[in-house]
C-alpha cells in the first residue's frame, strides 16, 4: 500500500485527498492529512461576510468538516502542523499543536497546501493585542472575539486590496467607524490609479475615510499592551480600538524552502502544469502557497484564490490517483465589493503590461448596467487595454453598481481564448432593457478600443 500525505486541510489539500481518496480505494492508498487549525474545508473568501453579519454563522462556510474527511478514509490530523520536510527520507515531521509530541511520517507521495498568511510588517506594536489579520477560519474568530469585547468603535484598516476593502465594509456593517491607510495615491492596487479613483470616491461617500499615502510606522498600545492608535510615517495618529491588516499574503512556504524545493519570485512554490513541484516526481503542491502562469504575460504570479485552489486539488487528486489532469494557468480575474460598489479586474494593468514589454492602447467608458431608462439602472466605467500590433485584449476593470462585476467574466474567457477586439465587438450577448444597454459596456470599450488602435497605427 502507499501512502500519501497531505499538508494542509483546508482547499486544495482536502480536494486533493477527496479525489485521490475517490480514484484508490482504501486498500491501495493510505491518505494522512495534517492540519495546524481547527477547522478544514472552510470558505476563507467568506470571512468578511461572516464577520460583517451577512453570513449568521461560522459553520456556513464550511463545506466539510473533520469528521466527515475521517468518514471517507482519510487520517485527518488536526491541530497537527508539520516542522520539518525530509526529501531525501521521504518523510516529514509533524508537532502536537496540543501536547508538544512530535513524531515522523514516512511517505511514498507528498501534496504541499501549506497556504498563505497575511502580511505583517516588521514594526513597533504589530504583535499587539487587538491587531488582526485576517486569512484562516481561526484568524476571524479571533477578529470577531476583539469586535465583541472591545467598548470602542473604532478601527483602522491598513490596506486597501481586496481584503482591506471588504474588510472595511464588514466594519462598516458592524456600525464601526472606519479608517483605512493606503500607501498608494489609490485604493485597490490591482487597478489601473484612474479606476482607482472611482473606488476612492466610492468609499468616503460611504462614510468610509481613505488616506492615500499612508506609511504605517507603528501600532501604540496602550499600558495593558492593547492597539490604541496606528502611527504613520509622518507623524500622524490615528485612533484605534481594533486594527485590521489588509495589505496582502504571503506563501507560506518555510518548509519548502528549508527542503530546498524551489520557489518564484514571490516566494511561491512552482510547479508544472500537473501541479507537481519542479523537479520531483513524488511531491505536488497548490492552492495559496503556489505561483501559477498568467496566460496573458506570459510569466508566473501569485494570486491567492479558492477557486484556483480546488482546482489545484482536483488536479493534484487526479495525478495522485493514478489518472491524468492539468491546470493550465490564470488571466487573473478577480471581483470584490465594497457596500454598493462593486470592483472586478482582468488580465493586466497598464503596469503589468509594461513590465511585460508590450505596447497597447486603452479606452475606458462610462455607461450603465441596464438600458438607461430601466428603473434602478446603475452606472459603470469599464477600461480596456489592446495590443497595438495585434489588437489582441490584454485587460479589463471594472467598476459600478449592481450587475458590473459578474461582467467581467466575458472578458475572462475572450482573455483565455485569445480573442481581438474586433472579435469582442462581434461577441453575441444576451439583450433585454432590465440586463443591459443595446451595446453591453463590454462591448463598446471594445468598439472604443479597436478606435483607439486604428488611431495609433501600426
Amino acid at each position: 500500500m502507499e501512502r500519501l500525505v497531505v499538508v494542509g486541510g483546508d482547499a486544495a489539500g482536502m480536494s486533493a485527498a477527496s479525489q485521490a481518496r475517490r480514484l484508490k480505494g482504501a486498500a491501495d492508498l493510505e491518505i494522512v492529512a495534517f492540519e495546524r487549525s481547527h477547522f478544514t474545508s472552510y470558505s476563507a473568501c467568506g470571512i468578511p461576510y461572516w464577520i460583517g453579519g451577512a453570513v449568521p454563522d461560522r459553520d456556513d462556510l464550511i463545506a466539510r468538516t473533520p469528521e466527515e474527511h475521517r468518514a471517507r478514509g482519510i487520517d485527518l490530523r488536526m491541530r497537527t502542523e508539520v516542522v520539518e520536510l525530509d526529501v531525501a527520507g521521504h518523510r516529514v515531521r509533524s508537532r502536537d499543536l496540543e501536547t508538544g509530541t512530535e513524531a515522523w511520517t514516512e511517505y511514498d507521495r507528498l501534496v504541499l497546501a501549506t497556504g498563505a498568511r497575511p502580511v505583517r510588517p516588521p514594526m513597533p506594536g504589530i504583535q499587539a493585542a487587538g491587531v488582526h489579520g485576517v486569512q484562516t477560519l481561526d484568524d476571524g474568530q479571533a477578529l470577531l472575539d476583539t469586535l465583541e469585547r472591545t467598548p470602542g468603535r473604532r478601527a483602522v484598516v491598513v490596506g486597501a486590496g481586496y481584503i482591506g476593502v471588504e474588510m472595511a465594509e464588514a466594519l462598516v456593517d458592524r456600525d464601526y467607524e472606519v479608517t483605512v491607510l493606503h500607501r498608494g495615491a489609490q485604493p485597490m492596487a490591482t487597478l489601473d490609479p484612474d479606476m482607482g479613483t472611482l473606488v476612492h470616491q466610492a468609499m468616503n461617500g460611504m462614510g468610509i475615510r481613505t488616506v492615500a499615502g499612508a506609511e504605517v510606522a507603528e501600532i501604540l498600545t496602550d499600558e495593558e499592551g492593547r492597539a490604541r492608535a496606528v502611527l504613520t510615517a509622518d507623524g500622524r495618529t490615528y485612533p484605534a480600538d481594533v486594527v485590521v491588516l489588509g495589505i496582502g499574503v504571503e506563501p507560506r512556504t518555510e518548509l519548502a524552502r528549508k527542503a530546498g524545493l524551489p520557489l518564484g519570485a514571490s516566494g511561491g512554490l512552482l510547479t508544472d502544469l500537473s501541479m507537481r513541484v519542479r523537479g520531483h516526481t513524488d511531491i505536488w503542491a497548490g492552492g495559496d502557497c503556489v505561483e501559477v502562469l498568467d496566460l496573458v504575460a506570459g510569466r508566473t504570479r501569485h494570486i491567492p484564490l479558492g477557486t484556483h485552489a480546488n482546482k489545484h486539488g482536483q488536479v493534484i487528486g487526479s495525478g495522485v490517483g493514478g489518472g491524468y489532469a492539468t491546470f493550465p494557468g490564470v488571466v487573473g480575474t478577480a471581483v470584490s465589493k465594497v457596500c454598493d460598489l462593486e470592483i472586478a479586474r482582468t488580465g493586466l494593468r497598464e503596469k503589468d503590461a509594461l513590465a511585460a514589454g508590450l505596447q497597447f492602447v486603452t479606452a475606458t467608458i462610462a455607461s450603465t448596467n441596464t438600458a438607461g431608462y430601466y428603473p434602478g439602472a446603475a452606472g459603470m466605467t469599464v477600461k480596456m487595454l489592446a495590443e497595438r500590433r495585434t489588437g489582441r485584449l490584454l485587460g479589463v476593470q471594472i467598476v459600478g453598481g449592481a450587475g458590473a462585476a459578474k461582467r467581467v467574466d466575458i472578458a475572462a474567457v475572450a482573455l483565455t481564448a485569445g480573442m481581438t477586439v474586433d472579435q469582442v465587438i462581434s461577441l453575441d450577448l444576451g439583450y433585454a432593457p432590465p440586463f443591459s444597454p443595446v451595446w453591453d459596456p463590454i462591448l463598446v470599450a471594445a468598439r472604443k478600443a479597436a478606435a483607439a488602435l486604428r488611431k495609433a497605427g501600426p
